[in-house]
């Protein structure tokens, strides 16, 4: 799942970013197929994102 599928203004948090990459290399036994590393690399940016934004608002 890309960022961009997520409706305009819909940031999911962190935490559940974070869940999602969790998922992600337990199905994939700790190995990811090109597939699965070109989703990975979107979470993590969306995740990274999260927490800038978290960041953000508590400043």
């Amino acid at each position: 799942m890309s960022p961009s599928s997520l409706a305009p203004g819909s940031v999911r948090s962190a935490a559940e970013v974070n869940e999602q990459i969790r998922a992600l290399w337990l199905r994939a036994g700790g190995s990811l197929s090109p597939q699965e590393r070109a989703e990975y690399e979107l979470l993590v940016v969306e995740w990274a994102a999260a927490v800038r934004g978290a960041v953000v608002k508590a400043a």
